[in-house]
């Protein structure tokens, strides 16, 4: 198990160093099929070569296509959808080429939802989200359509048998980011992926070691019902967290909030060693970070520099603390100073 950090596609050299400096050897970056301007073979081995310039390794691409409305037919079952399907494989092909091993991506077409900031820990600010504060706002995405589950469900698992022998071929793992917020419908369309049952189903449309999760422990730890460590246990024994948004909240749908890493609900020592004990070895980022006063933003996610650098600190301190742990029969010790 080791630390990650997210950048931005044109992630400074100010941010590649200072990850760097942070112990952190796995870079993920926000990009990726349907990103704009779009990327071809080159542009990602180009990528690639400058992360691994400063000692760095670049992880994944993350970036959702489903928020664009000009993929809506990939999303609902459009009438271009096979024509779009196409040109998203053609970036999958890409990024397997020039080495990348992972692509996580979302099926969100309204793109994830917060409300106004919450005051947390000595004063921060963090993301907060009521559901009926969001309807009450929120107009409808398409004006005019029902829009149904079972749409939504015939074209994913049109899309994830399109996907995933591309994938499988040209050796690089994909998977979709639960719904965030894990809430029924937004602006009139459902929210798939709000449940362990949703992402059980996923597993089972295309069983293959392509065809995985990107586990946004903090989204699912908001999922109503649902106990976050039995999800770990699960899909991380079947080898299906491609990796780790490892974050905290303070409770659950329909309404909660980011908090810091060790002030939330979840016992992140717990999660941390169920994730050791069903054989989980990928990487872990901080995510969501509150605002601190004063911060300068860390290009890429959300949370400047200090909050960002508590997070991997915590995160780094556990992974060494599991993995030395008097009875644990794995590794002593992480690569990487311990995403």
């Amino acid at each position: 198990m080791e630390p990650a950090v997210a950048v931005g596609y044109a992630a400074t050299e100010e941010a590649l160093r200072t990850a760097a400096q942070f112990g952190i050897n796995n870079i993920v970056v926000y990009s990726g099929p349907g990103s704009s301007p779009p990327l071809d073979y080159q542009a990602y081995v180009a990528l690639r070569m400058r992360i691994e310039s400063f000692g760095l390794k670049l992880v994944a691409i993350e970036g959702g296509f489903s928020p664009q409305r000009r993929f809506y037919d990939v999303i609902f079952g459009g009438p271009k959808q096979d024509e779009l399907i196409e040109e998203l494989l053609q970036g999958v092909r890409a990024m397997g080429r020039a080495g990348i091993p992972i692509w996580g991506y979302n099926w969100m077409p309204n793109s994830w939802g917060r409300g106004k900031p919450t005051t947390v820990r000595g004063g921060a600010f963090a993301t907060g989200y009521q559901y009926d504060w969001e309807n009450e706002r929120r107009p409808p995405t398409l004006p005019g359509q029902t829009i149904t589950e079972k749409q939504m469900w015939d074209a994913l698992e049109y899309w994830i048998k399109a996907v995933t022998p591309v994938a499988e071929e040209e050796g690089i793992r994909c998977g979709i980011h639960p719904e965030d917020p894990p809430v029924p419908q937004r602006g009139g369309i459902p929210g798939l992926f709000r449940n362990f049952a949703a992402f059980k189903r996923l597993i089972e449309i295309y069983p293959s070691d392509y065809n995985a999760i990107e586990f946004c422990q903090g989204t699912l730890s908001e999922m109503p019902g649902e106990d976050i460590y039995e999800m770990i246990e699960y899909f991380a024994s079947r080898k299906k967290v491609l990796y780790v948004h490892f974050r905290n909240v303070s409770g659950k749908a329909p309404e909660f909030n980011e908090e810091f890493i060790n002030t939330g609900y979840v016992d992140m020592k717990r999660a941390m060693r169920t994730y050791r004990d069903a054989g989980y070895t990928g990487t872990f980022i901080d995510d969501h970070c509150p605002n601190m006063d004063d911060d300068t933003v860390f290009p890429g996610n959300m949370g400047g520099y200090r909050s960002r650098l508590f997070a991997q600190g915590y995160i780094q301190g556990l992974i060494e603390s599991v993995t030395k742990e008097v009875g644990y029969g794995g590794p002593v010790g992480a690569e990487g100073g311990g995403r």
